[in-house]
């Protein structure tokens, strides 16, 4: 039992199943607790570990010395204080650890080299009429062999997994990709982790696609802001997540925050699902119907060349299907703020959060209190970063409603 030194306590103790007190797992426990903390501010001192861990400062030094050992933290520059010895921040080590991680699109798929702090290393893309198991497990084959060669002999062996970040129901695809529904249809019983095991003997971790572009606001971007936010991700179809008290809640069964089926109403004043009225294959059609080529959408997503009244005609009702949207999630969850990101140029974002702020104060908001609409910080990179993120989180990190006297 640690005592905190505003006299309150907490109990880092762990019981396992059998009833008795598993002090491995409890330092294990306490060293994700101490590179979380470090994680969420950049760097920090012992003793301000101490003070928001709730761990005594002997614990705490006895993990930053394990920790430097296996070289996931190093010392940063000492700080001087008016009194007393110089405290010495320590920050994660970005060559400590690496993950590769996967990206499903509608017409594009995405690998990347991550590190420990989650700078991409290398980015490989891979673009298709529409996503088939195959192509993308040879996609998968050949991203592999290229990412592993950045890597020198002992970097291989630091890589911890692959994450992959990837829409549920695939097969469901067949009207928006204009695939044939035999061919979708290899989609349904595919599993990942059984197909990637072929190809790779490191572990493999799987998470909805926009769920884990949220993760990744939440832990690189300015999700560390808020406690309680949800997310919107606008990419071929839109989709989001849910953060709640600083984690992801991903719900029963890892689809919580799917915000692409919220009713809205449509052009004939039929209800839709915001997907319909608020994704970037609506964009595409209506490029398709101007003899505009599309292409661009999906080979530079971060560099759209001028669509003119197109595309702005699209912020417009695109920002009009998610004010909706976000005031039925307000309406239920009180939440902090809302992030909006997407598959689309930063300037296109910008354009697309003010739009949608506007038109939030068009709604009636009576009984409801008004979540800050903010744009959100990793870009169109979110799903294949997040997904990287997945296995160095399930190895290194912990569950952040836990064991912390104060947000991390």
């Amino acid at each position: 039992m640690n005592t905190p030194s505003d006299g309150s306590t907490l109990n880092t103790r762990i019981i396992d199943p059998s009833g008795g007190s598993n002090q491995t797992r409890v330092r294990a426990y306490n060293e994700r607790l101490v590179m979380a903390l470090v994680r969420r501010h950049g760097s920090l001192a012992k003793a301000e570990i101490a003070r928001r861990s709730g761990l005594s400062p002997q614990t705490v030094s006895v993990i930053m010395r394990a920790l430097e050992k296996d070289m996931l933290l190093v010392k940063g520059e000492p700080v001087r204080g008016r009194v007393g010895q110089p405290s010495v921040p320590m920050a994660l080590n970005p060559d400590a650890v690496f993950s590769i991680g996967l990206k499903i699109g509608r017409r594009s798929a995405d690998m990347v080299l991550m590190d420990f702090v989650g700078g991409v290393r290398r980015k490989l893309r891979e673009t298709y009429a529409y996503p088939l198991p195959r192509q993308i497990l040879d996609f998968a084959r050949r991203g592999l062999d290229i990412l592993s060669a950045e890597l020198d002999t002992l970097e291989r062996q630091r890589l911890v997994g692959i994450g992959i970040a990837a829409p549920f129901e695939l097969w469901n695809w067949l009207d928006q990709v204009g695939a044939p529904s035999d061919e979708m249809d290899a989609w349904r019983g595919f599993d990942f982790t059984v197909a990637m095991a072929s190809i790779s003997d490191l572990p493999v971790v799987v998470q909805n696609d926009a769920t884990a572009a949220c993760g990744a606001e939440l832990v690189f971007g300015r999700g560390r802001e808020f406690s309680d936010f949800a997310y919107f991700f606008v990419g071929s179809f839109i989709g989001g997540g849910l953060v709640l008290n600083h984690a992801v809640f991903p719900g029963r069964s890892g689809n919580a925050g799917a915000f692409g089926p919220i009713p809205v109403p449509g052009p004939d004043g039929k209800t839709q699902q915001l997907l319909n009225r608020a994704s970037i294959f609506v964009l595409e059609d209506q490029l398709k119907e101007a003899n505009i080529d599309p292409s661009p959408l999906w080979l530079r997503a971060d560099e759209w060349p001028d669509f003119g009244h197109i595309l702005t005609d699209w912020i417009d009702e695109t920002a009009r299907n998610i004010a909706i949207g976000i005031v039925a999630i307000a309406a239920i969850m009180d939440m902090d703020a809302i992030f909006i990101d997407g598959g689309f140029p930063v300037s296109v974002r910008k354009r697309l959060v003010e739009a949608v702020r506007l038109e939030i104060q068009k709604l009636d908001l009576q009984g409801i209190r008004e979540p800050k609409v903010v744009e959100a910080f990793i870009g169109s990179e979110a799903p294949v970063i997040g997904g990287a993120s997945l296995p160095i989180f399930d190895r290194f990190m912990i569950d952040q409603n836990v064991l912390v006297r104060e947000p991390i």
